[in-house]
């Protein structure tokens, strides 16, 4: 009974961040430009793809197009996120729903995890909707099913509530449009250290590292400590394309970005209310 109690303001919280961001005409207009962008790689699917003077095969050029719009989509929807989180908490202030709120019998923490659950929720739906309709378009033009384009998008949902409490975090720390140029450049950075790591692991690069006597030079300690310590933002959406493909998971290296992703959610969930006690209300 007592947990229901607690959970009810928080829900409430969430529906009212909910709606009050759908009800702005910047949120609808870029939801009806993702949309446009969607309908426009429609073509793609029709396209009659050469490699070497051969004709590629229906299923891949299928499978890539609907790869390459599952990574712009989560990308784009990760940005829009980090955009509407950022001026979350200045906009109640200055509407005064802040003050309003606090004013009830509801704790600090009950509406920073409103504010979380509801800026969560409107960004997995929203991504969740445009990369159903590419699922769609794949189904009604291209006559192919693939189950794993949804539970995919499910998946990286968690990238999006990273956003959301990272930049909620930042955006307490310091200037909002620093606060998201930050969480741009954690998704930049994070994405060199991938593509390092990668060509790091090369063959090709593991060859040349051997020394002349034969022995292995020692690896750089540095890359490899930001590799699994820096949140893997790209590792995760890497491995939720994955299910696209129908490659699934290969080891626990794949599903690690989840578990690093899920650790950082937590970790900056507690700075982020611990932060917020300390914010003065007015």
């Amino acid at each position: 009974m007592t947990t229901a109690k607690s959970s009810s303001p928080v829900i409430k919280i969430a529906r009212y961040t909910l709606l009050d961001e759908v009800r702005q005409k910047s949120f609808v207009v870029m939801l009806a430009m993702c949309v446009v962008f969607i309908f426009l790689i429609r073509g793609c699917y029709h396209g009659n793809y050469m490699v070497n003077g051969q004709a590629l095969d229906a299923g891949i050029v299928v499978g890539t197009v609907s790869k390459l719009a599952f990574h712009l989509i989560t990308v784009a929807v990760m940005i829009i996120t980090a955009l509407i989180s950022m001026r979350a908490f200045r906009r109640d202030r200055d509407e005064g729903a802040q003050s309003s709120i606090l004013s009830k019998p509801i704790t600090r923490r009950q509406y920073v995890l409103g504010k979380v659950c509801g800026l969560w929720v409107l960004a997995a739906v929203f991504m969740f909707f445009l990369q159903g309709l590419v699922f769609l378009i794949a189904v009604i033009t291209a006559k192919a099913v693939m189950p794993g384009f949804l539970a995919a998008s499910l998946l990286c949902a968690f990238n999006l509530l990273f956003v959301v409490v990272a930049v909620l975090l930042l955006s307490l720390l310091m200037p909002e449009i620093v606060a998201f140029l930050s969480a741009i450049g954690i998704g930049v950075v994070g994405l060199v250290i991938d593509g390092i790591n990668a060509l790091s692991s090369s063959q090709i690069v593991h060859t040349m590292a051997i020394g002349a006597d034969g022995l292995n030079q020692p690896d750089l300690s540095l890359g490899r400590i930001l590799y699994y310590v820096w949140p893997k933002l790209y590792g995760l959406q890497h491995l939720a394309s994955s299910f696209i493909g129908g490659e699934g998971v290969q080891g626990f290296r794949s599903v690690y970005p989840l578990f690093n992703i899920l650790l950082y959610c937590l970790i900056l969930g507690v700075v982020l209310l611990r932060r917020f006690k300390e914010e003065e209300v007015v």
